[in-house]
């Protein structure tokens, strides 16, 4: 799934669609019991949770809007200087196994470079940045932090010059 503004090249990659895919048909497939209720025909026939109450979000989506979130608000400070960085999210590192056996600290975020197909790419990682917060509202700050310091450090700026209130809420 891919946000973007309608008049630059700013994205923000949330989830790769390709990996729901079923192998098979190259379609999006439903599992076995979510094409079937029970053999009884009695399962649930509706969504649990309403789409307008606020519990039908899952931790996951808040987090994506989160970074969507400092996404914008770093493309509206700075405009076409971010056009075409994509934001992403993945759940962990990729080498955390290593990291942890090292005894080294884990990154919460990572950057790379621009290669001939797509612009640099800023990624946050969801679970070890749930992890270094206790509270909503630190969340909400912590990945604004996160985005605003690989990004400038993608820049090649200061994180203050990137951002005005940058570490400022604290």
């Amino acid at each position: 799934m891919q946000s973007s503004n309608q008049e630059s090249a700013f994205t923000v990659r949330l989830a790769d669609p390709e990996a729901h895919r079923d192998p098979g048909t190259g379609s999006a497939g439903r599992g076995f019991t979510a094409r079937r209720r029970n053999r009884h025909g009695r399962g649930l026939r509706g969504e649990v949770m309403l789409p307008a109450h606020p519990g039908y979000r899952t931790r996951s989506d808040r987090f994506d809007d989160m970074v969507m979130e400092s996404a914008q608000r770093l493309h509206d400070i700075w405009g076409k200087t971010l056009d075409g960085v994509r934001f992403g999210v993945d759940e962990i590192p990729p080498n955390l196994e290593q990291l942890a056996a090292a005894a080294s600290a884990v990154p919460m975020g990572a950057s790379a470079p621009a290669t001939a197909d797509d612009g640099p790419m800023i990624t946050v990682y969801r679970r070890v940045v749930e992890q270094g917060t206790a509270s909503s509202d630190e969340l909400q700050d912590l990945v604004h932090d996160v985005v605003v310091e690989y990004t400038a450090e993608m820049l090649g700026v200061a994180p203050e010059t990137l951002d005005p209130v940058y570490r400022r809420r604290y």
